[in-house]
């Protein structure tokens, strides 16, 4: 089988912070039971026993939130102990974790170098703009935390990047910020479109982001970064990346671009187990790894025709021209009627109007050498 991927909500959707946009805070409020509080050892190790099991070859083990380390950091040694002792076919296992870098300490830092943790940091761009949304429950911004943790994670080495969430006013400041990150020498980047709530009516909030201005922050986030790609000194952004593997004919790493939802397994604290992060509801739960093998969990996912679903694509993007890049997107950006369309379709044909042939070029380039 193709490796297994797994993503562990340990606090569930506790948090130490209260951003105003958080997709997960919106997923809570529509669950019968929002919060399912602190994953127990013997949850952990039920999961990590049935997970490795099943693993052949590679294992991707992420931890997200929330914000996954308010559980504590004798969770995760646990679990480092839990995946040597079920280890059983000797799979390589990636362990990530995802945080808000708000309460981070030198204890921290040393465990993840020392078992070789990816870190995803969240940070909006610069103060101002971080502030705005990132808030604690005193409502003041976490900007001057995560900096903090920033010099932290490079003293003792820790492998990190930088999740940016793009609101409507942040992406206003693209420019502001991408000088931010590059002043501060912050080289791997994922910019993620913010999400409306669910079932609502998108581009109504404050925060939300409009097709418009989503495209427009494309494009000068990539004229940015080609620029600095003549010189050698581009930081690594990962949407721009897949879409340069997709023009050399290699499939994107990032489930998003591939138009169609891959097989994940979003596993809450309390072991039930969603085909996505974005549908961690009741609807969807497709079994508990307390109860249920893995084998069993993917027949449910089959019945349940979640990835089917995704397959789902609008006859004006099967003809579009740039639907072989595009794919339709993120099915959670979708709107509501099928068959689906996309609602930042308009984002994409600006951005792909105005920057597809750089791209190509870049491809063409890699290709020659």
């Amino acid at each position: 089988m193709p490796p297994i991927s797994v993503l562990i909500k340990p606090s569930s959707g506790n948090c130490n912070l209260r951003c105003k946009y958080c997709f997960y805070y919106d997923t809570m409020s529509k669950r019968q039971n929002p919060s399912f509080g602190f994953m127990t050892h013997s949850t952990l190790e039920a999961v990590m026993k049935e997970v490795l099991a099943f693993a052949e070859g590679e294992c991707s083990i992420a931890y997200q939130g929330g914000e996954p380390t308010l559980i504590g950091l004798d969770f995760y040694k646990m679990s480092m102990e839990l995946q040597d002792k079920y280890n059983v076919n000797k799979v390589k296992i990636h362990n990530s974790i995802q945080t808000n870098g708000y309460s981070m300490n030198k204890a921290w830092a040393e465990f993840f170098v020392k078992h070789h943790f990816l870190v995803g940091l969240s940070l909006d761009g610069i103060s101002k703009v971080h502030d705005y949304y990132r808030i604690n429950d005193r409502g003041e911004g976490s900007f001057h935390q995560v900096m903090e943790t920033i010099n932290l994670f490079r003293k003792h080495g820790v492998e990190f990047n930088i999740l940016s969430v793009v609101t409507g006013k942040s992406a206003l400041d693209i420019k502001r910020n991408y000088e931010f990150y590059k002043r501060h020498g912050l080289k791997f980047l994922q910019f993620i479109a913010c999400l409306d709530p669910m079932g609502e009516e998108p581009g109504k909030r404050e925060y939300s982001l409009t097709p418009e201005v989503y495209g427009e922050f494309l494009i000068q986030l990539f004229q940015l970064w080609f620029q600095d790609l003549q010189t050698g000194e581009q930081p690594y952004i990962r949407q721009f990346e897949n879409y340069i593997s997709i023009l050399l004919g290699l499939p994107p790493e990032s489930c998003d671009m591939r138009g169609t939802c891959g097989k994940q397994y979003v596993v809450e604290a309390n072991g039930s187990v969603y085909p996505c992060d974005f549908y961690a509801m009741e609807q969807y739960c497709i079994g508990n790894l307390c109860e249920n093998s893995i084998p069993e969990i993917d027949e449910a996912r089959k019945k349940s025709g979640f990835l089917e679903q995704s397959q789902s694509h609008h006859v004006r993007c099967r003809v579009c021209k740039y639907y072989f890049i595009c794919r339709s997107g993120c099915r959670r950006n979708r709107l509501d009627t099928e068959p689906y369309e996309q609602y930042f379709c308009k984002s994409y044909q600006m951005f792909f109007e105005a920057c597809l042939p750089k791209m190509s070029e870049i491809a063409l380039q890699i290709q020659r050498k």
